[in-house]
């Protein structure tokens, strides 16, 4: 047997691949039930089927149906933060979500992508953190390796391919400094969750 590249395996590297196409199975599997219970119109049920995924999810947050993941054991969500309709959250490297955040919907964050200049075009990770009190417009798209500093804004459609500084307002293609947030002392709390969504 052979891989992708040619090379000629040996018996134990045979069994190696074998086992981790398995897991990947399972892991499909599970994704695709994660994706059925989004539908659930239910936030206690939902919360509870993510957290026995091994989803971390802090006191008072709510994630509203149609929600997405990959490879939930690595995202945590702190409390009181609010993940919109239809986001997307990449847990294959570490997600950290912190308090008081809201992701609109359609928010997508992802932490896995190919490199372009490998020739076998090979997956690559970094992690994401988003802190406290940011707030992620509708369709943002957040890539590998960023963090969103504490209180910052990201304008709706933006695409955040590199760290933004704490208060920072940033908006565009990709996303740029376009203001700054002008309250610093945030405590706010964001609410209940709304039924059936």
């Amino acid at each position: 047997m052979r891989d992708r590249t040619g090379k000629i395996l040996s018996l134990s590297e045979v069994v190696i691949k074998v086992i981790e196409r398995i897991k990947n199975i399972f892991q499909e599997f599970e994704v695709f039930l994660l994706h059925l219970i989004g539908c659930f119109p239910s936030h206690s049920l939902r919360r509870f089927f993510y957290r026995l995924a091994g989803i971390k999810i802090g006191k008072g947050s709510t994630i509203h149906m149609g929600a997405r993941f990959y490879d939930p054991k690595d995202i945590l969500i702190g409390d009181d933060s609010i993940i919109g309709e239809k986001a997307v959250l990449d847990g294959r490297d570490k997600l950290i979500i912190g308090n008081h955040v809201a992701l609109a919907s359609e928010v997508m964050i992802y932490n896995s992508e190919h490199d372009i200049n490998d020739p076998f075009f090979k997956p690559t990770t970094a992690k994401v953190i988003i802190e406290d009190y940011v707030f992620i417009g509708p369709r943002a798209i957040i890539l590998p390796g960023v963090t969103i500093g504490k209180g910052a804004i990201v304008a709706a459609g933006a695409v955040v391919n590199k760290d933004v500084p704490p208060f920072a307002i940033v908006g565009g293609v990709p996303a740029k400094i376009i203001g700054e947030r002008r309250l610093k002392n945030l405590s706010y709390r964001l609410g209940r969750a709304r039924l059936f969504r």
